[in-house]
């Protein structure tokens, strides 16, 4: 369990230190500094992997799309995010393994094709603002023995590799993150090996949906918001179909969670017509004070903008956007749809997962009931129970 959290743009000391180090060694000129261009990024996250591998199984659109992508992105992180030392180089870590990622697949797909074409059950869609339940209601449908789910590995790396070294270099990463931010487990429970929502995979086709979480970068928000997200779910959709193929699990629902699917749900529903759709329902204003403290946590120790107002601000906008776009999807979609209150899952989850299973007509069996329970205790002892929901349970001192 970390120590109490203080003011949301508290950064942590080791977070502070190897910021300062990494600061002191571009200076020094023992390692230059990268620059976050996307033809250098390009270079780097590429190495050893050909043309023919970034097109693979992709159309001339879609290649399009991610250059230009790639492009606004570096631009709004030079000359709006602000970043310091360490944010720099995560940004850096995070674009070049994107590259990479997505080299790998290319070349996955112009090898063996039929794996993104998969024939997989029609997945259950959980959607909702983040801070809303999701993670609570995908962690209870995916323990059900009858669904499958992404493990937190397998979206932090889509590439499938034998043998299976995901869950190790998952665990590292975590380690890593945990000690840079010691609150990461109280703003989302994590495990290299646990049911998770599949942001890695929209990020790895450079979805705003991570990156605006991290960094101030309104130009690419934007830009990305008036932009037809086809192309990313495209990607998604055969990344998906590569994972149920090489998990053996395509026969089963897969539940599908991330706050992004709220802003993009027609795309989605028009990607996976025949889904069931989950949505997750809680008033705002909880909404709105608990999403500032995870996207202040993520973004104080990666840049030296330290304004909760502003984030306050940009996230009601970006919360009504998005229950905007939940809206228009729902309207355009003809299956089946439930939805869950938040106070009511947390009152009587029983209760609310029967109404759930009943509406989306699934059955709910004594096995799926005790695996829930199972799910419900370990979710009991997790440091996400003591993220407090409002800024004003944190200390009031500023770092």
């Amino acid at each position: 369990m970390p120590p109490p959290r203080p003011h949301p743009l508290a950064v942590a000391p080791f977070a502070r230190m190897a910021d300062r180090a990494l600061a002191k060694i571009w200076r020094s000129g023992i390692t230059p500094k990268p620059p976050l261009d996307p033809e250098y990024l390009w270079a780097v996250g590429s190495r050893g992997y050909t043309a023919d591998d970034e097109t693979g199984g992709r159309s001339r659109d879609e290649v399009a799309d991610f250059r230009e992508r790639l492009d606004r992105l570096c631009r709004a992180l030079r000359e709006e995010a602000e970043l310091n030392a360490l944010g720099h180089t995560m940004a850096y870590g995070q674009l070049t393994a994107a590259i990479r990622k997505r080299h790998a697949l290319g070349r996955l797909w112009r090898e063996k094709p039929a794996l993104a074409k998969t024939a997989i059950a029609p997945p259950i869609v959980v959607v909702g603002q983040m801070r809303s339940g999701t993670t609570r209601l995908h962690r209870l449908l995916a323990a059900d023995p009858a669904h499958a789910a992404t493990r937190f590995c397998n979206s932090f790396d889509p590439v499938p590799s034998r043998p299976d070294l995901r869950p190790a270099k998952a665990a590292a990463a975590l380690a890593i993150g945990r000690r840079i931010n010691p609150w990461l487990d109280t703003l989302h429970p994590f495990g290299a090996t646990r049911a998770d929502e599949e942001i890695g995979w929209l990020s790895a086709a450079l979805s705003t949906c991570a990156f605006e979480a991290q960094w101030r970068i309104p130009s690419f928000v934007s830009w990305s918001e008036a932009r037809d997200a086809a192309p990313v779910y495209a990607e998604f959709a055969r990344i998906l179909r590569t994972d149920a193929a090489t998990m053996g699990d395509a026969d089963r629902p897969r539940v599908l969670k991330c706050p992004q699917f709220a802003e993009d749900l027609a795309v989605l529903v028009a990607a996976f017509p025949r889904c069931r759709i989950v949505v997750a329902s809680r008033e705002i204003e909880p909404v709105l004070e608990s999403t500032i403290s995870m996207v202040s946590g993520q973004s104080a120790f990666q840049s030296d903008i330290r304004s909760v107002e502003s984030i306050r601000v940009e996230w009601r906008r970006k919360l009504a956007l998005r229950q905007q776009r939940i809206d228009r999807g729902l309207a355009l979609f003809e299956g089946r749809v439930a939805t869950v209150e938040f106070d009511a899952l947390d009152a009587d989850w029983r209760t609310a997962i029967a109404e759930l299973y009943a509406t989306l007509d699934l059955p709910l069996t004594a096995e799926a009931l005790a695996a829930m329970e199972r799910e419900q205790s370990a979710a009991a002892r997790s440091p996400h129970r003591a993220h407090a929901r409002s800024l004003d349970r944190f200390a009031a001192a500023r770092p």
